[in-house]
């Protein structure tokens, strides 16, 4: 692996000199890294695509890294050994990043843990960078009942990378009237022919619920979208058809597509994918078992490869359109949300899918999970509503990326 070590050093500290300074601790680093010593001066020339760690030398340096802080790769660490007031001169530095407002680690020490710290860094720095430059269109305004999901478009990219982009519902409504629901019979009869149960809708329900599909890939062509959250309630009042099974297909494709306008609940489902590279299921808590550590989660869509079987039903509160009963592998999932203005407060947490369940009264594809954490945190103190699940155990490695980037877990 290759790292940079963008080096800072008084102007009495000549290169030959820093070498044999810090020698032991460049040695040890260079058994394990191709590394490369790129003075502060030259932060200009830093590859885009290096992992890169700030190394301060020497005391006196830290005037030098503020004017060079805003060139800097996030999050903030700072390696010293200690030599030539290295560390002195990073505790002042670290303590004025973090009265920025910005988390700062300073990696010192024991070099066996320095050397993972820095490979699990350049795995962190990686999804940070897929991240970067990532698109969500929101189609029509968040759905009025989400008063605790907003996001600081501005502080979203500051903190991520990512932008948010407003796009109209009058012009998904236009795209899906530009075509007739006879356009998509042969593709609607494979989706019939595919699912284990075609219950409440009508194969029209569905050659009209693709046509909000295609509608929308249109738009995420033209707006070059890595992600999409739609006001699928307002869609159907103007169309009387739903997007449950447009975000269904939308997610199968690899397309991160969620529902209701929640801007929070779509960024996580983005990040999970990014991080773990597994699909999303986007979901209402609905019953709560704190005897038990038990949860119910349920929603009206989730993408057809998550699942085992799926079934075609009628949209649970509307009782409009075509919604998803999917049902999934029993077994090990992970349980999250990024939440807050700015996006940095976290819950998550590893737990186990016991069972697929059918109740009458709740959103179409439901699951049974227990959870590690204890599921009073949705009673006492939640991130918003929706939550997301995805398979298998990542709670460590998501806390661990989140922490990283100074976000403060929810107990």
């Amino acid at each position: 692996m290759k790292i940079t070590l963008i080096t800072f050093a008084s102007s009495f500290m000549t290169p030959s000199k820093m070498r044999i300074t810090h020698q032991e601790m460049l040695s040890a680093l260079e058994r394990y890294f191709d590394v490369t010593l790129l003075n502060y001066q030259d932060i200009d020339r830093m590859a885009s695509d290096a992992v890169c760690i700030p190394f301060i030398a020497s005391g006196g340096t830290e005037r030098l890294y503020q004017q060079c802080f805003e060139k800097l790769p996030r999050p903030y660490l700072l390696l010293a050994d200690g030599q030539a007031n290295s560390l002195a001169a990073s505790l002042e530095i670290s303590a004025w990043i973090r009265q920025s407002g910005q988390k700062s680690e300073i990696l010192h020490g024991d070099m066996e843990t320095i050397i993972c710290r820095i490979k699990q860094y350049a795995v962190d720095t990686q999804s940070l960078r897929a991240l970067r430059g990532k698109r969500i269109g929101v189609i029509g305004a968040p759905s009025s009942w989400l008063i605790a999901s907003d996001v600081d478009y501005f502080l979203a990219k500051q903190r991520w990378g990512v932008c948010y982009v407003d796009i109209s519902l009058e012009h998904l409504i236009d795209y899906y009237h530009s075509t007739q629901a006879d356009d998509y019979t042969s593709e609607a009869e494979r989706l019939i022919q595919n699912a284990s149960g075609f219950r409440e809708g009508t194969q029209h329900d569905v050659n009209d619920a693709l046509r909000i599909y295609h509608a929308l890939k249109r738009i995420v062509t033209e707006e070059q979208l890595d992600a999409l959250t739609l006001s699928c309630f307002s869609l159907i009042e103007r169309t009387g058809t739903t997007g449950c099974l447009a975000l269904a297909l939308l997610n199968d494709e690899g397309i991160i597509a969620g529902c209701e306008g929640d801007l929070q609940a779509v960024f996580t489902m983005l990040l999970a994918k990014t991080l773990t590279g597994h699909d999303a299921f986007m979901a209402n808590p609905s019953t709560i078992d704190t005897m038990q550590n038990e949860l119910l989660i349920s929603h009206c869509t989730i993408g057809l490869k998550q699942t085992r079987r799926y079934m075609l039903r009628s949209h649970f509160e509307s009782g409009k359109g075509i919604g998803i009963q999917g049902i999934l592998p029993e077994g090990p999932i992970t349980l999250l949300k990024c939440g807050g203005e700015c996006l940095d407060t976290f819950f998550a947490s590893d737990g186990m899918l016991l069972e697929n369940t059918d109740h009458p009264n709740m959103c179409r594809t439901q699951l049974r999970l227990k959870l590690q954490h204890p599921v009073d945190y949705f009673l006492h103190h939640p991130i918003g509503n929706h939550h997301i699940l995805i398979e298998g155990h990542h709670a460590q490695k998501l806390q661990d990326f989140f922490q990283m980037m100074g976000c403060s877990k929810i107990l």
